[in-house]
């Protein structure tokens, strides 16, 4: 049986994975995480899985590696992760009181295969009162997180609703990932 490598620091996504009772190890990839301007929201979390698991492939190229990057779009707009404090009150501005895109994309690379998706999350937040956003910047939640809110802690309090997966939001579509690896695990049994 191959080892299992996840190419992220992300705490959610190893959360997720031991949710799930994975066995697996981390390797953090370094990539640039820059993309085209004209590229979709699917296109961009889909090419940055691929870079962050073949990149840490390269140097586990015995496992299965998964990678996986989550943006928040609105309007056609990407957002990814604040920058400063500023950047985390206007994007909290521009969602409040809307509905927003959350995509997850994945790539799972081994040797015999390579399997690149992604999954779309709709999250519709509540209006959003300037103090609340003072609130939440101060928490220091947003700064490392896509669309400066992560649903699983303080930025919960600002979803009225979502329609698809959770888990997507979080930053791991989880079921079909692992249904995913179920093939991958099959290959090598």
């Amino acid at each position: 049986m191959k080892k299992l490598i996840l190419a992220s620091g992300s705490p959610r996504r190893k959360q997720l994975l031991e949710q799930a009772q994975l066995v697996f190890s981390i390797s953090t990839s370094s990539v640039d995480e820059s993309f085209e301007p004209t590229q979709t929201p699917d296109q961009v979390v889909e090419e940055l899985a691929k870079r962050k698991a073949h990149d840490v492939f390269l140097s586990h190229e015995d496992s299965i590696v998964i990678g996986a990057d989550t943006i928040v779009s609105i309007n056609g707009e990407i957002l990814g992760k604040p920058n400063n404090e500023e950047e985390a009150k206007e994007m909290l501005r521009l969602l409040s009181g809307k509905n927003h895109d959350v995509y997850t994309g994945v790539a799972i690379i081994s040797n015999e295969k390579t399997v690149i998706f992604h999954e779309r999350t709709i999250v519709s937040f509540l209006p959003l009162e300037e103090s609340d956003i003072e609130s939440y910047i101060a928490s220091g939640e947003p700064f490392d997180k896509a669309g400066s809110y992560g649903i699983q802690g303080l930025g919960a309090l600002f979803v009225n609703q979502i329609h698809g997966c959770y888990f997507t939001v979080v930053g791991l579509p989880l079921a079909r990932t692992v249904r995913e690896l179920k093939n991958f695990q099959a290959l090598n049994s």
